[in-house]
Order: C-alpha cells, then structure tokens, then sequence
C-alpha cells in the first residue's frame, strides 16, 4: 500500500461536555490545536473515547464537522462512524464523508453481535457507499465481536477497506493477520501498551488515549519504532507503562477525563452511564500524574 491515512500516534480524543452535558465545542478546540502543536499525527474524532455511543445523529455529525473545520487539514480526520445498524453505520460514514473526514473509523456491530460472514457483509455494505478509507475497528472486550484473521483476509480486498486499530490483544492472531493481508491492510495498535509492538511488526502507528495526555511522548514512542530505534522506543514504552495501566483503571474514557480535568482542561464529567471515579482512584490518579511531572 503506498499511502498510509497516517502514520504515528493519532489521538483518539475526549469530547469536553459541559456542566449540563452538552458538548463543550469552545475546550474542544483548545484541545485539538494543543493536540496538532504537540506533534499528534491525526484527530479521531466520535470514538469510544469520544463517548460517541452517547451522542445523537445530529450531535454527532456536528462534532465530526467542528472537527474538519478546526483541523483545517493540518492533520487527518478520521471520524468515529460505526453502529451495531449497518444501515445507520453507512448512513453516517456518507455523511461524515459529506462533513469533510478524511477517513472513517467503524467498530464491529455490538449486542446483537454477527458471525464472520456478516461482519464481511456488514463492512462490504459500508465501504460500497463512501468513497473515503474505512479503518475496521476490532475491539472484542467491549463488543463481543472478533474478526478473524481469515475474515481480515476478505475485507481487504475491497478497495475502500485500508486498514484496522486491533484491540484485541492477540499478537498471535495480528501475525497471522498481517501474513495473509500483506500489503493490503495497514495495521494501528488500539492499546497504548502494544504501540511499540504492533509499530515493530510492521504496523502504522497507534490510536492512542495516552496521546490526550502526553501527545508529544506518544507520538516519540511510534516514530523511533517507524525509523528503526526499536531499543529507543521500547525504553519510552517501558516508561510510560504504569501511566497508561492508569488510565485504563476505570472503564475509558473515566480516567483519562478526569487526568485532563486534573491537568487544567475544562472537559467535565463523562455522559451517563458512566461515572465519576472513586476517591481511592483519582488520589491514585494524581499521583501518578505528579510521579511523571504532569502535575507540580
């Protein structure tokens, strides 16, 4: 494949809410230009770190559309767009498309679930209606759906379906992956804690929610390993472990919001059903952001 939608650390970035839990879009702008200054490489927009699946239609079109604007090409967009609705799923990546994104990011189906030929039909059906890269998303733990290997092999082969962020832990199984996918499937780590890892074998990057944080070290911990410095980049990797285990200690997107509120962000709480961390938690919190000098 010669063009890759990015290569590096993209953000997959919180969505600032408002005290009565409208989108906060003044904070949101803040956040993606300190994002673009600091070195990450591409905004994902309306992910799971997003809170895209408490969003609306409207509301969620009209994130995808600040964020174009506000990016103004400096970096790629790539808009969150899946559904467990396949109909829906394509009915908002065309619109997204329409909205100006650069690429779209669309998770399995979730709850009802499919089998491995429907989760070819659902993105065949998807990918048959834009004209923009698609990025799978595989993300088992929290959908209960998993593409296989093989199933990988299949969707490649359309000309829109360019890359996946694999979340599902099994290195093994990316192996076999990236085997029978060669050159048609571009490969994005969707945990921080394999960032250096799946870049090694061969991956593009990562779609990180360390980046919220620390955009300029996430995106070192990516380029060192895309320009050989695989001991360089392993070392930020190992130091920046206990961080990262940290912000996945409460259901994401908890415990990164809270690290941005702590760290002078404005992004308030996250949308019912998900709560506010402990006290325990946030006392941890804090001070494992002191620990890495982000607090003084």
């Amino acid at each position: 494949m010669a063009d890759h939608i990015f290569t590096g650390a993209g953000v997959a970035i919180v969505t600032p809410m408002n005290s009565d839990g409208s989108v906060n879009f003044e904070e949101y702008g803040r956040l993606i230009d300190y994002q673009i200054e600091n070195g990450t490489d591409a905004i994902i927009a309306c992910g799971t770190t997003g809170e895209s699946a408490t969003m609306d239609a409207d509301e969620h079109c009209k994130v995808i559309e600040y964020t174009v604007n506000k990016v103004a090409k400096r970096v790629p967009v790539i808009a969150g767009a899946g559904s467990n609705d396949t109909a829906f799923a394509a009915k908002l990546s065309a619109e997204a498309e329409n909205l100006g994104a650069d690429a779209i990011l669309s998770v399995t189906p979730y709850y009802n679930k499919t089998n491995q030929s429907g989760l070819v039909r659902h993105y065949t059906y998807i990918a048959d209606r834009v004209n923009i890269p698609i990025i799978l998303y595989n993300v088992p733990s929290r959908t209960g759906c998993n593409i296989k290997p093989e199933t990988y092999a299949q969707l490649c082969k359309h000309p829109n379906i360019k890359a996946t962020k694999e979340a599902n832990g099994d290195l093994s199984a990316l192996v076999r992956t990236m085997a029978l996918c060669g050159d048609d499937l571009d490969v994005y780590s969707g945990e921080d804690a394999q960032a250096f890892a799946m870049t090694a074998m061969g991956g593009c990057g990562v779609i990180s929610v360390l980046s919220n944080v620390c955009p300029a070290e996430t995106h070192n911990i990516v380029q060192k390993a895309l320009d050989g410095d695989f001991k360089g980049s392993f070392e930020l990797q190992k130091k920046y472990i206990r961080l990262i285990d940290m912000l996945f200690s409460d259901v994401n997107p908890i415990p990164v919001k809270a690290a941005m509120n702590m760290l002078g962000w404005n992004c308030g709480d996250c949308r019912l059903p998900l709560g506010s961390m402990s006290d325990s938690g946030k006392a941890a919190l804090e001070a494992c952001l002191r620990d890495y000098g982000l607090l003084k």
